[in-house]
């Protein structure tokens, strides 16, 4: 299951606002145990916990979006459009932040 948020940033603010989504996402849902591994300068692997099962997907910088792709099982394919819903909101909430220079 993949989904792109188009962004009009610079590669390096966008790679700034991804982090602050990741971070603020690990923190709102940590009962989920989300873990987030950046294994290139553009690619991150993801997983987390949902209803006892393990969901692995991977989020990747791209010029003007990013893209996460979300392995979701059959089981819980009736909570994929909730996931997708809560990773958009995450990454365009920083990227807007990113916009007006609220990052730090």
């Amino acid at each position: 299951m993949k989904h792109a948020v188009k962004h009009d940033l610079s590669p390096e603010l966008a790679k700034k606002a991804l982090e602050k989504a990741l971070d603020s996402y690990q923190e709102r849902f940590a009962s989920y145990s989300p873990k987030m591994t950046w294994t290139t300068p553009s690619h991150v692997d993801v997983s987390f916990n949902a209803k006892g099962v393990k969901l692995n997907g991977t989020v990747d910088l791209e010029p003007n979006q990013i893209v996460f792709d979300l392995d979701v099982p059959f089981l819980l394919r009736p909570f994929k459009s909730q996931a997708m819903e809560m990773m958009d909101t995450q990454i365009r909430k920083w990227s807007e932040k990113a916009k007006r220079g609220e990052l730090g």
